[in-house]
C-alpha cells in the first residue's frame, strides 16, 4: 500500500490560516536531528519542549518559540516528527516553513543535504502517515477530521470516542468472532467426514446468531453517530406568506430571512444549520410555491422544488388564516399532488399549520399547529424532527460514524444473513457459507482499513485540512 511518495519527508503549517497567538510548523520524516540542529541551533531532547530562536540561513532569528522533537516510532505519524511553535502570524509561519525547506535542501552534513526531498505535505498527509505506520486505523483517522469539523458538542464528544478507538474496538470484536466462526466452518471443509455434525457440536448456529445480534447493536449506534456527523436536510415549503421565513428565524433564534407581508419576498433559498439535542439540522427556507409571471421569482420557485426533491424531510407549511378559502385550498392541493409525484416515498412530509395565534379555533387538521410569531408549538416540532431523523435521546456512548461505515456494516449484515441461509440449508452449501463469512469479514475490514484501496485512501485524506 505504501507508494514512493509515502517515503518523502513532509512539512506544513499545522494550524489554521489567519492570525493567532500561536502557530505550528510540523515536519515528519526519517532522521530530523540535523534539520532541528540547523533551525534551532542546538540538539533537542526527545519529547521535551525547548525554548529557542528559529534562525534563518544567515543565523538571524526569524522568531523565538518552542521546539519539540519526537523520535520514531513514538510520534503521531510513527516517523521522526519536529514541531516548531512560533507566534501565529501568517508571514512568520511562512518564513519558518520556507526555512525548513531551505535547510533540508542546502544544509550539509558529511557533504550531503540534511534531509533530501523534504516537500510540502498534501491535505491529510500527516494523518495518512499515522495510518500507514499503524499508529491509528482508518476509522480513527477519519475521526480526527470529524473532531475538527464537529458542529455540536455531542458530535465532538462522539468523534473523540471514535478517535480513542471505541468504534474500532467494536469492529475488532466483531471480526474476531467472525474469524473464529470462519475457522470452524473451513475446518469442516478440510475434514468433510465431520460435516455438519461438527458444526452442531460447536454451536455454529448460536455463534452466528450472536454475531448478527452484536452487529445489529453496532449498526444502531453507528447510525446515531452518522446522524450526529451529517445531520439531516429539512426544507420548509409552502405557498407565499405562509410564514416560512418566520419559521426559519424562529427555529434559528435569529433574523436570518427577510420577513414582510408582501407575497414573493423570498426569491432564493436561505439555509441555516441549527442543533436540537446535539443533532445538526440543515434548515432551508424556500420561495413560495405558486404560478408566477415574474422571471426572477420563477427561478426561485424552480430552486425551491430542487431543494424539496433533495430533502431528507419537508415541512409543508400552511397558513391557518387562509385555510378555509377556496383559492388557497386549491393551490395547496396542487402542491400536495406535485410533492407526491416528485418526492421519494421514503422522504417524510410534515404538515405544519402556522399562525395559530391569529385563529381562535382551527378545528381538526392533520399535522402540527404552531405560531412562528409567538413560538407556541415549536418544541413539539423540534421533537418531531428528531423523531424523523431517527435520533434516540437516551443513546449513550455513541461514536461518530460516516455513511461509508454504515454502508459497510449493512453489507456485512447482508452477508451474515446469507450465511445464515446457507447454514440452514446444510448439505453441499458449506463452501458457500464459508464464502459469505469471508465477504462479511472483508466488509468489516473496510471500516478500519484492513482492506482498503489506494483510491479510497486518496478520497478520504484529500478532505482533511493541510497540516493534519
Amino acid at each position: 500500500m505504501n507508494l514512493p511518495r509515502h517515503q518523502d519527508p513532509i512539512t506544513a503549517v499545522a494550524t489554521a490560516p489567519g492570525r493567532g497567538a500561536v502557530g505550528i510548523v510540523r515536519v515528519s520524516g526519517r532522521g530530523l536531528t540535523a534539520l532541528s540542529n540547523a533551525i534551532c541551533g542546538r540538539a533537542l531532547k526527545p519529547r521535551e519542549a525547548t525554548y529557542c530562536g528559529f534562525a534563518d540561513r544567515d543565523g538571524h532569528a526569524i522568531d523565538h518559540g518552542l521546539a519539540i522533537y519526537f523520535p520514531a516510532p513514538h510520534s503521531f505519524t510513527g516517523e521522526d516528527v519536529l514541531e516548531l511553535q512560533a507566534h501565529g502570524g501568517p508571514v512568520v509561519l511562512q518564513l519558518l516553513l520556507a526555512r525548513c525547506l531551505e535547510a533540508a535542501a542546502h544544509s550539509k552534513q558529511d557533504g550531503a543535504p540534511v534531509l533530501a526531498g523534504l516537500r510540502l505535505a498534501r491535505p491529510g498527509e500527516f494523518s495518512e502517515r499515522a495510518f500507514l505506520n499503524d499508529k491509528i486505523d482508518l476509522a480513527q483517522a477519519e475521526a480526527i477530521a470529524d473532531l475538527i469539523d464537529a458542529s455540536t458538542e455531542a458530535a465532538a464528544r462522539s468523534a473523540s470516542r471514535s478517535l480513542s478507538g471505541v468504534f474500532s474496538q467494536e469492529i475488532v470484536l466483531l471480526r474476531e468472532a467472525l474469524i473464529h466462526l470462519r475457522m470452524l466452518v473451513e475446518a469442516t471443509l478440510d475434514f468433510p467426514e465431520e460435516d455438519i455434525d461438527f458444526l452442531r457440536q460447536v454451536d455454529a448456529q448460536g455463534q452466528l446468531t450472536k454475531l448478527q445480534n452484536s452487529l445489529n447493536l453496532v449498526m444502531q449506534r453507528a447510525r446515531q453517530g452518522a446522524l450526529l456527523r451529517e445531520g439531516i436536510k429539512v426544507v420548509i415549503a409552502g405557498q407565499p406568506n405562509a410564514g416560512k421565513s418566520s419559521l426559519l428565524n424562529a427555529l434559528a433564534g435569529a433574523e436570518l430571512a427577510i420577513v414582510t407581508p408582501v407575497a414573493g419576498t423570498t426569491r432564493d433559498k436561505v439555509q441555516q444549520t441549527i442543533q436540537i439535542e446535539g443533532v445538526p439540522l440543515h434548515v432551508i427556507d424556500t420561495a413560495g410555491l405558486r404560478d408566477s409571471d415574474d422571471e426572477v421569482e420563477k427561478i426561485g420557485i424552480a430552486r425551491a422544488w430542487d431543494a424539496i426533491v433533495d430533502a431528507d424531510a419537508v415541512l409543508f407549511l400552511h397558513d391557518l388564516t387562509r385555510s378555509s378559502t377556496t383559492e388557497y385550498i386549491a393551490v395547496d392541493a396542487i402542491i400536495t399532488r406535485d410533492m407526491g409525484l416528485k418526492i421519494h416515498e421514503n422522504v417524510p412530509v410534515i404538515d405544519v399549520w402556522n399562525k395559530a395565534d391569529a385563529v381562535a379555533a382551527a378545528g381538526q387538521l392533520p399535522g402540527l399547529m404552531l405560531s412562528a410569531k409567538t413560538g407556541a408549538g415549536l418544541d413539539l416540532l423540534r421533537h418531531k424532527l428528531l423523531e424523523i431523523a431517527g435520533w434516540q435521546p437516551s443513546s449513550e456512548g455513541v461514536f461518530i460514524a460516516r455513511a461509508r461505515h454504515v454502508q459497510a456494516l449493512q453489507q456485512a449484515n447482508s452477508y451474515l444473513a446469507e450465511a445464515q441461509s446457507w447454514l440452514n440449508a446444510q448439505g453441499q452449501s458449506l463452501d458457500l457459507l464459508a464464502e459469505a463469512l469471508r465477504l462479511a469479514q472483508h466488509a468489516l475490514g473496510e471500516i478500519t482499513g484492513e482492506f482498503t484501496s489506494d483510491d479510497l485512501l486518496g478520497v478520504i485524506f484529500s478532505r482533511f485540512c493541510i497540516g493534519k
